[in-house]
């Protein structure tokens, strides 16, 4: 048998040369999708694209925020200037780690404050009672506070957001409603330590201005995404959210703020 000889090529060898696999769903893509969103009013910086839902990568970008930013989004708040809050500090994104810590530090606010008013209260209404010196907590009281913020603060948006959606309302995000619900409502939590003068009217006074304080403040940030509606009856959801509003603020005093001495200081409170 005889055998031929074959010479080789070299170019076979070395392998086409300048043959490259690219992807062409690189950074470009990717950062003209973010900008697209980004000019639709969405987050720019969302969650991975591989994490599901259910995982914690997936909700790790909306905490990742540094309490310099988180404080101004508290503060800002306060300030009758807040109707652009969405444009003027939840921009470039809107996070959750501040909106989750101001509503879980109101619960405890609420919970601490009441009990120090319910002692308070008992040690003014007989001095010479030394078990009235001691801060008792009424654990039930924290149960009522969870379930009555976290409903308000996270439930209510959510709600909102999901009925937008389904009127084909989508001018902002769930991310969004969220963080106005919750970063809304900081000024509670200087009121409910103040709330611990035992003077039943002072307390009234306060509840009145957080009331209207955080009031004015969700509707000035949330009617202007109301008033994109095509139906104009959307619009009314604005007095809805307000009786709402209202009656939240009363049960943070009737639950949380009515203990009174047997002889009131102050102006007799005007609704016994």
């Amino acid at each position: 048998m005889a055998y031929v000889a074959i010479e080789s090529d070299e170019r076979m060898e070395e392998g086409p040369q300048g043959l490259q696999f690219q992807s062409f769903l690189g950074t470009d893509a990717r950062a003209a999708n973010q900008s697209s969103n980004a000019s639709r009013g969405y987050i720019s910086d969302g969650p991975s694209k591989n994490a599901g839902f259910w995982t914690l990568d997936y909700y790790q970008p909306y905490f990742d925020v540094d309490t310099q930013t988180v404080l101004k989004r508290c503060y800002t708040t306060l300030l009758p200037r807040s109707q652009h809050y969405l444009s003027a500090h939840l921009t470039p994104s809107a996070d959750l780690y501040g909106p989750f810590w101001t509503l879980t530090t109101l619960i405890f606010a609420l919970f601490v404050c009441s009990s120090l008013a319910s002692s308070i209260a008992r040690y003014l209404s007989d001095p010479s009672d030394s078990s009235a010196a001691v801060l008792e907590y009424d654990f039930g009281l924290l149960s009522t506070a969870v379930a009555l913020v976290y409903s308000y603060g996270l439930g209510v948006p959510v709600l909102l957001w999901l009925g937008l959606r389904y009127m084909g309302v989508g001018e902002w995000s769930v991310v969004e409603a969220v963080a106005v619900w919750g970063y809304g409502q900081f000024v509670w939590i200087p009121v409910s330590l103040l709330c611990v003068i035992p003077v039943p009217i002072v307390r009234w006074v306060l509840v009145g201005v957080a009331f209207v304080i955080s009031g004015w403040f969700l509707a000035a940030n949330v009617y202007p995404v109301l008033a994109t509606a095509d139906a104009k009856p959307v619009r009314l959801i604005i007095i809805f959210l307000a009786v709402l509003h209202a009656a939240v603020a009363l049960c943070f005093k009737v639950l949380f703020f009515s203990y009174y001495v047997v002889k009131e200081v102050g102006p007799k409170d005007p609704l016994p």
